[in-house]
């Protein structure tokens, strides 16, 4: 993770415009977004590389090529659900207590922003990933130029109503965002498959994880058996029995080749 220069400059702006409760909160529900991604990739055998905080918002480095198309939308839309209800908590709370509104309308308006935000068909936000991956069959290059020219169009539109807003009152988030999405349309497409490290681990002793599958199960449906405190062992089994024996090592490496769908029968040593 690192904090690109804007995003401080923003910051130290936002303490003398009396605006630093929204940007913190921005901040915050920025790295919700990103986690919740993180978390969704991982359980899909892939890791974030890189995210980078931006004025309002994050820029992550990420590409999920082998993926199978039903994972990669549950990845791309984790970010946007988890600001909804993180949102949505904050609209219960005030029903509950609505003295809470004064001391959280900000969060919960910067969440809600997140979630429409990141849903426009900009690249590399989550909507110009759903986009892209609705666009697939035009060929990676033709879908991923699309969903940039889209982004270059937004970002000047965003500009465009800066300026405006300068003869009356500025409005200082559009420019940001305008930065973020010029800067964010040529980049953002590496994710690292899972790996571990495991000399560490096996010097001090760890335990095994063995677990009973089909052999017939595909690659995508065994990720979620991936421990980093344990190591993976999969007993493989077919209609008669006993079939192989899959190590951690030959799993991982299965996943290098990028097709999901594969059986695991199709790895056995």
């Amino acid at each position: 993770m690192s904090v690109h220069p804007l995003c401080v400059a923003v910051g130290i702006l936002s303490a003398f415009t009396g605006s630093l409760l929204l940007y913190l909160s921005a901040v915050l529900a920025a790295l919700e977004h990103e986690c919740a991604h993180a978390f969704a990739a991982r359980r899909y055998g892939f890791e974030l590389k890189k995210v980078v905080l931006m004025p309002y918002g994050a820029v992550v480095s990420g590409d999920l090529k082998g993926i199978p198309r039903r994972q990669e939308l549950l990845v791309l839309l984790a970010g946007p659900l988890a600001n909804a209800a993180t949102g949505l908590f904050f609209v219960a709370l005030w029903w509950l207590w609505p003295e809470t509104y004064a001391y959280t309308d900000a969060a919960a308006l910067v969440s809600f922003s997140l979630f429409f935000v990141n849903l426009l068909p900009a690249w590399p936000l989550d909507g110009g990933r759903i986009l892209r991956l609705l666009l697939r069959p035009l060929g990676e290059k033709k879908s991923l130029w699309i969903c940039r020219i889209l982004t270059i169009a937004i970002a000047v539109g965003a500009a465009g109503y800066f300026v405006y807003t300068c003869f009356s009152a500025p409005s200082w988030t559009a420019l940001p965002f305008a930065v973020l999405l010029a800067a964010g349309a040529f980049g953002g497409e590496d994710y690292r498959r899972v790996t571990f490290a495991r000399d560490r681990d096996l010097r001090r002793g760890i335990e095994e994880y063995r677990v009973a599958v089909s052999a017939d199960m595909p690659l995508s449906s065994a990720l979620r058996f991936l421990r980093e405190d344990r190591y993976l062992t999969l007993l493989l089994f077919k209609e008669d029995g006993f079939y192989a024996e899959l190590t951690e090592e030959e799993f991982l490496s299965a996943l290098e080749g990028g097709d999901y769908s594969l059986p695991l029968s199709a790895f056995a040593p």
